[in-house]
């Protein structure tokens, strides 16, 4: 997942510019947004909004005010403010869809406490801060080290260090709280720079790690996915979707979010049809509904005595049926309505690979030696040319 000015080492990760996937031409940025205005120039007698978005490691974005009216662009390293020294990160959108992103997370622009951005990060900046990037999958692997001799039941999913490596962020995921005062105080120790503990969702896990999903392209929550909806298996349900934990569960081991992509089509379609729950009353019995097709318009009834035997009706036909019950009109049976749905199809088998078999190339070859001969006497019987 590299740009064209970088390949892909053995690890998956890139090779050229060896910022680990935070590439300054911003192509392997994680919930990258398309500036659509950078082209476009502001009109006569306003000022350019002087708030930037910065992304961080993996998913995380924050907001800063350019009061050195910096000349910043997308892909730029700058340093930024922080709570206790500074922090590195790269500019991921600038202009006036930052006020956009702003609105739309609930930050108001007006806000004095949005922390600054310092300068453009130094060579001696961008050093110390790939150092530190360097040394988080070894301090990762001590702290779950630590935490499984404290036989904590928690996961330590990732590692960021601040930019000025003072201090490190330690995300974990937890069934219930944890008591982890005594691995703050080991890991101070050990590594020497101060320890924040943030706990994250199962969800948000998967979106600062990323993966591939079982579609076969990267993980919506860390390429584009903001938002996360709470998914239910009623969502499988309406679609008509076997409930298979193994197929609707995603890498973080919750309901996937694409179950919640077509919900509001298949909620309109269907309400068109008849309720599952709907009973059919006929002189040979009463029906239930055992299954729905949405594409095909057709709804599948069984008698309560015959549940193994489903009768194919049409959504129109099922409607009939209860207004006649309604009025309390008799019906025969659903045979007599589902027989207007067969029809006789003629399958006609070809052989898609043309007339050959498949085992054609199983046989060994046969050489006509007939011909063969045939042609060797007819040679020997033409008379020599003069020369």
């Amino acid at each position: 997942m590299g740009c064209n000015s970088c390949s892909t080492g053995k690890d998956g990760q890139p090779r050229g510019c060896k910022n680990n996937g935070t590439c300054g031409t911003d192509s392997c940025n994680k919930l990258t947004v398309f500036d659509w205005l950078s082209n476009m120039s502001l009109p006569s007698g306003s000022q350019p909004f002087d708030c930037v978005e910065i992304r961080f490691k993996n998913s995380r974005k924050e907001f800063f005010r350019n009061t050195e009216n910096l000349p910043l662009s997308i892909g730029d390293i700058v340093a930024t403010q922080a709570k206790s020294g500074h922090d590195i990160g790269l500019v991921t959108l600038t202009g006036e869809l930052v006020k956009v992103q702003m609105k739309r997370k609930k930050v108001p622009d007006s806000e004095e406490e949005i922390p600054k951005v310092y300068r453009k990060a130094t060579q001696k900046d961008i050093d110390k801060w790939q150092k530190c990037r360097d040394k988080e999958e070894e301090i990762k692997k001590r702290a779950r080290e630590m935490a499984i001799l404290l036989k904590l039941q928690m996961k330590i999913s990732d590692v960021e260090f601040q930019g000025d490596g003072s201090k490190a962020t330690f995300y974990y995921t937890a069934e219930e709280r944890i008591d982890f005062r005594q691995l703050i105080k080991d890991m101070a120790k050990a590594f020497g720079i101060r320890i924040e503990m943030r706990q994250i969702g199962y969800r948000q896990e998967a979106q600062r790690l990323g993966g591939i999903g079982s579609c076969g392209r990267e993980l919506c929550c860390s390429t584009w996915l903001s938002d996360f909806r709470s998914v239910s298996t009623s969502a499988a349900r309406y679609q008509q979707l076997s409930l298979n934990p193994q197929k609707l569960a995603g890498q973080c081991g919750k309901l996937k979010c694409c179950l919640n992509y077509e919900l509001d089509l298949y909620l309109e379609a269907l309400e068109d049809f008849p309720s599952q729950d709907s009973k059919l009353f006929t002189e040979k019995g009463v029906a239930f509904c055992q299954k729905t097709d949405i594409f095909k318009g057709m709804l599948w009834f069984s008698y309560k005595e015959d549940a193994s035997n489903w009768h194919a009706l049409t959504k129109e036909q099922v409607q009939e049926i209860l207004d006649k019950n309604k009025a309390k009109k008799p019906v025969a049976s659903l045979e007599e309505y589902a027989a207007e749905n067969i029809e006789e199809e003629k399958m006609i088998f070809e052989n898609v690979v043309g007339q050959d078999s498949l085992t054609r190339f199983d046989r060994p070859k046969r050489r006509n030696k007939g011909n063969n001969n045939k042609k060797r006497r007819n040679n020997r019987k033409r008379p020599a040319k003069n020369v």
